[in-house]
């Protein structure tokens, strides 16, 4: 199913525009020929804009670091006031704010909206936090001493950011790090400049109004040249950086080298297990959406469906129906479920994929082709595909960031287990069955070897109350719920003597 016509660029331009000016946003400040923002809907560009240099990014490092110095003596539920605002400005704005997702990274709307709220569902976590940033008091072996430990900001964080998730990724890094007394240089996609121009105006007056300091967020426009600055400044303690592996590759190392810190959030190469126990009609319409939705362009894309063989031809068979009613087109019509490519590159390297996978003996039995290149001959739009292989062959190891699915069999789940790990990634992953033995099995520590694991619900749709991120080329950094906050501070373990005397631990004795 294909709708028939997408937007204009002058509408979609048009939206941008309104969008921007509700969120604060003067885009005449912004303009210059070095930068384009453009839009995958129709593959044309929008603005121009001016990209910040490697000098701008010193500048906003230092501008970051000077408001640090007042930041990390706010009392933390202070801070948690801004971020209050700050999330009750995201609220309001949500419809702005989804217009310039859908703009630029192509998602549909429920998607783009729910991005959104997933920002306003991290604010109300980082507020909560405001006043839990537990240290712990221990038992000393000295006599009137008292041991404990206590936790402080850590100084300015360098947010680079992917263009799938424009702006939940910044808030999941921003709302933490700020109530934890972090100041916050974010350098996101060049893919999508509009939103972070967006989130940083209504952040700007979430400070004005609740009477932060100024330059606790700082933005940087523009290529690889900016974010390389902020990886390799002694002054950024903490590089939080998502993107792909091969992106990891290059920043690990070099935050490491002056050391510093990387939480890295990458590449994901994701897979469900279908066992003969599963409930098949909550398994296909689980791995549709986790394959299909955000045109495959998710770190949790289902990337490999691990069936038995027992149910593995009547999977696909209710999988091929259903991708043949997936209404592919404008993401911004309500009824469109699958919006475009990113670009030009992504449909190339899916193209690739697909040729590959033939090579290596594997059938395509849904998708692939493009579509509307009548309507948009400069957006990439496609039908989501399914592939079966009689094997894991390396493309099928590899992460092809678009609607491709693999389908692979087995016989036992020892086996199934094994196919699920022997990747070098490890972010998401689900089995789907009523034993709960096998569910129980997939879950131990010999089982799935990925950071999420997940019973019977697909690999995409993470809640923010749990950490994010995953084990092996995935980087193993955790953004968001749970404990993640520690990341973002340093811990100092303070030992208090009231005795009134000396006393050396394990006994040691250093009088005369």
């Amino acid at each position: 199913m294909v709708t028939a016509a997408v937007s204009s660029t002058d509408d979609v331009r048009a939206r941008a525009e309104a969008a921007l000016a509700g969120c604060g946003v003067e885009l005449a400040a912004f303009k210059g020929d070095t930068l384009t923002a453009r839009t995958p809907i129709t593959g044309a560009g929008l603005f121009g804009l001016r990209a910040d240099t490697p000098a701008d990014a010193d500048r906003a490092v230092e501008a970051a670091h000077t408001a640090f110095l007042t930041w990390r003596t706010t009392p933390a539920p202070v801070r948690g006031a801004l971020v209050k605002r700050l999330g009750e400005l995201l609220a309001e704005h949500r419809e702005q704010l989804a217009d310039l997702v859908t703009v630029e990274a192509g998602k549909i709307r429920s998607e783009a909206l729910g991005e959104v709220q997933e920002m306003v569902d991290i604010c109300d976590f980082a507020v909560g936090l405001s006043r839990q940033l537990y240290g712990r008091t221990m038992p000393s072996e000295r006599p009137g001493h008292r041991l404990m430990e206590t936790w402080h900001p850590l100084g300015v964080v360098g947010v680079i950011t992917a263009f799938n998730f424009p702006v939940a990724v910044w808030a999941w890094n921003t709302a933490v790090a700020l109530v934890c007394g972090d100041t916050v240089v974010w350098k996101p996609s060049e893919l999508t400049p509009l939103t972070a121009l967006a989130c940083t105006a209504l952040l700007d007056r979430a400070a004005a109004e609740t009477g932060a300091p100024a330059h606790l967020n700082q933005v940087l426009l523009g290529a690889a040249e900016a974010g390389e600055r902020l990886v390799d400044s002694p002054r950024v303690p903490l590089v939080s950086a998502t993107g792909s592996t091969r992106m990891g590759r290059t920043v690990g190392p070099r935050v490491a080298a002056r050391f510093g810190r990387a939480l890295l959030e990458l590449g994901g190469n994701n897979a469900a297990v279908v066992t003969p126990s599963a409930d098949l009609d909550l398994t296909v319409n689980a791995a549709v959406f986790a394959a299909a939705g955000t045109a495959g362009q998710r770190c949790t894309t289902l990337r490999r469906l691990i069936v038995h063989e027992d149910v593995a031809d009547t999977v696909v068979e209710r999988l091929v129906r259903a991708y043949g009613r997936l209404p592919i087109g404008d993401p911004f019509r309500d009824t469109t479920l699958v919006g475009p490519l990113v670009n030009q590159a992504s449909h190339t390297r899916m193209q690739a994929a697909l040729d590959r996978a033939a090579a290596d003996g594997g059938t395509l039995v849904a998708g692939g082709e493009r579509q509307l290149a009548e309507a948009a001959p400069d957006a990439y739009y496609v039908r989501p595909a399914i592939v079966r292989m009689p094997a894991q062959t390396d493309v099928v190891r590899e992460e092809t960031f678009a609607p491709l699915l693999y389908v692979l069999t087995y016989r036992d789940l020892d086996e199934a287990i094994r196919l699920h790990n022997d990747v070098p990634q490890g972010l998401s992953s689900g089995i789907f069955t009523n034993d709960q033995r096998e569910a129980e099995r997939f879950l131990a520590a010999d089982g799935a070897d990925c950071g999420i694991v997940n019973v019977n619900i697909g690999t995409s749709g993470a809640e923010i109350g749990g950490a994010f991120g995953g084990e092996k080329e995935t980087g193993g950094g955790r953004e968001s719920g749970s404990d993640a906050w520690r990341a973002y501070m340093r811990r100092a373990t303070n030992t208090v003597n009231y005795s009134g005397r000396v006393t050396l631990a394990q006994g040691v004795n250093f009088s005369r």
